[in-house]
């Protein structure tokens, strides 16, 4: 796990929605093949990289910031749909392989809800008991921002997202260990369906617990999808911060809980 080049990537990953139309370098191709082969931390997610037009699995608009056009390969985000923690477990491995095309100065963008799951599934080979929860368009994207891209993220140069005293429950901001605020802000980064930022954080003696912000589902997408790629996002800043540790998965609404091991 390439956690101090990811969490480096964390901050230069914006979400890109014009890609320039040309297949994936050869080496880039191999890398990241070799990445999602070798990045598999729970037996119930993988990430397969589809050497496919990624148009090929988009349903038009994409949301409300338009379509996504010009990506000739995607990664397929592949849960086991018989495990109870799919969704986290999947989205915490996507995000190690985005933030890996991240580090190859590659443009990514997230797409969990309008995509052709069983075109996606086709593409993939995914098993009987598979399902393809979200598709990640992946190349190099347009020099010029489109609008929509601007706006989305404060014209290319800010991560618009909800402060710490917002995010983090039952503990003050100054309150936090270094390791632990270095982690939380690393999560408060991480990308969301719509930019929703559905995680809370919650911090005791050695341990962040990653929850949902509530019950309500927006836009038929897991929650707990977007809360497995803050979980990424948190260990990321941990290890930077010279902690490691393990995760618990734990029962709605929490997600899992971050152990610090040493």
């Amino acid at each position: 796990m390439q956690f101090e080049r990811w969490y480096q990537a964390i901050a230069q990953r914006r979400s890109r929605r014009r890609f320039d139309g040309r297949a994936l370098p050869g080496e880039d191709r191999e890398q990241l093949t070799a990445a999602c082969a070798a990045f598999r931390p729970f037996p119930d997610a993988r990430v397969v990289l589809v050497d496919h037009s990624a148009d090929l699995v988009l349903k038009g608009a994409v949301g409300t910031y338009g379509k996504i056009k010009g990506a000739r390969a995607f990664l397929a985000l592949v849960g086991n749909m018989e495990s109870s923690r799919v969704q986290e477990s999947a989205g915490y491995t996507g995000e190690g392989i985005v933030l890996e095309a991240t580090a190859l100065g590659l443009d990514t963008c997230w797409v969990a809800g309008l995509f052709r799951p069983d075109v996606a599934a086709r593409l993939a080979g995914v098993q009987p008991q598979e399902r393809v929860l979200a598709v990640v368009p992946v190349g190099r994207a347009q020099q010029d921002w489109s609008f929509e891209e601007r706006l989305m993220t404060g014209f290319g140069r800010v991560h618009k997202r909800k402060p710490l005293t917002e995010l983090v429950k039952e503990t003050r901001e100054d309150q936090l260990p270094d390791w632990a605020r270095t982690a939380v802000e690393a999560a408060r980064l991480a990308p969301s369906a719509v930019n929703r930022q559905p995680w809370r954080f919650r911090f005791a003696t050695e341990t962040i617990t990653v929850s949902e912000d509530n019950a309500k589902l927006t836009h038929a997408i897991s929650k707990r999808l977007d809360c497995g790629i803050a979980m990424l996002h948190v260990e990321a800043g941990a290890m930077h911060a010279g902690v490691s540790g393990r995760w618990e998965f734990l029962q709605s609404p929490d997600v899992g809980r971050f152990v610090r091991i040493q």
